[in-house]
């Protein structure tokens, strides 16, 4: 999620090399993808970034405190797991006695756990999020990996290209944690095949958030069926995008 050229975590498309998954650390433990050419999250505060875009912007945990079955939140882009880290770690101060919420990712490329350990060491306000994903993460980590965080917290991460994982999902979603890498470099992930599945997978009145707000990011969205909303970036970023299934 870095963002002087609103870069982020997870690209679903196949780069021109086998690079993918080739991690250089900057300032010592920031991630950095040498085949993107990018950081994983934002250089300012990637943690608090996730509260101002993607839980604010898709009026969590407001939303998720009425609950009174499971809220399922969709990802694209899991990343270094810093958005589901913090997002659990806000559930379990809020969430009501009886919800249960389940965190989807869809990734291209995950990281193994000693990737994501040390990429959310940086944060000790998600020190209990992050070891206890670390000590359930698979060693090898492919096709679903399924894991029950607590008694009610689920998290599935979809690991192959996002569009084909939207389509086959057999879920409904809440809300949506639009967490690509920049549209200027992947164009696939915000195209309006994705957020045309993205919408027909969305519950009604559901919701959507993202850093992004590149002008055919917000056509697509609009073409696909979004009620869109523009509302000011996080740490000097002009705008940010939100929006509901209408």
């Amino acid at each position: 999620m870095t963002h002087p050229d609103e870069s982020t975590p997870a690209n679903q498309s196949q780069p021109q090399d086998n690079t993918a998954t080739t991690l250089d650390w900057r300032e010592g433990d920031m991630p950095y993808s040498l085949a993107f050419g990018d950081h994983f999250y934002c250089q300012t505060d990637g943690r608090l970034e996730c509260g101002h875009v993607f839980l604010s912007g898709n009026g969590l945990p407001e939303r998720w405190q009425t609950t009174t079955d499971t809220f399922r939140i969709g990802e694209l882009g899991f990343g270094t797991a810093l958005n589901l880290c913090e997002t659990w770690r806000q559930w379990k101060q809020t969430r009501p006695t009886g919800g249960k919420l389940h965190f989807v990712s869809f990734e291209l490329y995950p990281m193994k756990s000693e990737e994501i350990d040390r990429a959310l060491s940086r944060w000790p306000e998600v020190d209990e999020e992050r070891n206890a994903l670390v000590k359930l993460w698979p060693k090898e980590p492919q096709g679903h990996v399924d894991l029950q965080l607590d008694e009610q917290t689920r998290l599935t991460v979809v690991c192959g290209v996002a569009f084909d994982g939207i389509q086959a999902s057999p879920h409904m979603f809440d809300a949506w944690y639009l967490d690509g890498f920049a549209p200027a470099r992947n164009p696939d992930m915000w195209s309006i095949e994705i957020m045309t599945a993205l919408f027909d997978k969305t519950a009604e009145g559901g919701s959507f958030a993202t850093y992004a707000a590149a002008g055919f990011v917000r056509r697509n969205l609009i073409a696909a069926g979004f009620n869109l909303e523009r509302r000011k970036g996080f740490a000097g970023k002009r705008e940010m995008l939100c929006g509901t299934k209408r």
